[in-house]
């Protein structure tokens, strides 16, 4: 039995899982408030992370700007426009940061 998905390892599904999506090495963030009542949220794009890195990095996001969110699909959400909190935090961490969106 494989110990992450619980499955024979002959029918394994952690090797078939959807693998990250490609990128060209560069995180995007961006503000956006579309489908949200007029509420903006500052959206982080462009990471090629594992899942749980994902999630831990949106944890260390939220907490660097005092407010909640959510990671969805790759995407960190992060509720309210802290664009340059995000972005200095990433760049702080080593990654290429780009403004997106006006």
């Amino acid at each position: 039995m494989c110990p992450a998905c619980r499955f024979p390892v002959a029918s394994c599904r952690c090797s078939s899982a959807s693998p990250r999506p490609a990128t060209d090495g560069v995180v995007r963030v961006s503000r956006e408030t579309k489908g949200r009542a007029g509420k903006g949220v500052t959206l982080v794009r462009g990471l090629a992370l594992e899942p749980l890195a994902l999630a831990a990095l949106g944890k260390q996001l939220k907490t660097a700007c005092g407010s909640g969110g959510t990671v969805k699909e790759g995407v960190i959400e992060v509720q309210g426009d802290h664009c340059e909190r995000v972005m200095a935090a990433l760049q702080a961490q080593g990654f290429v940061v780009k403004r997106s969106g006006g």
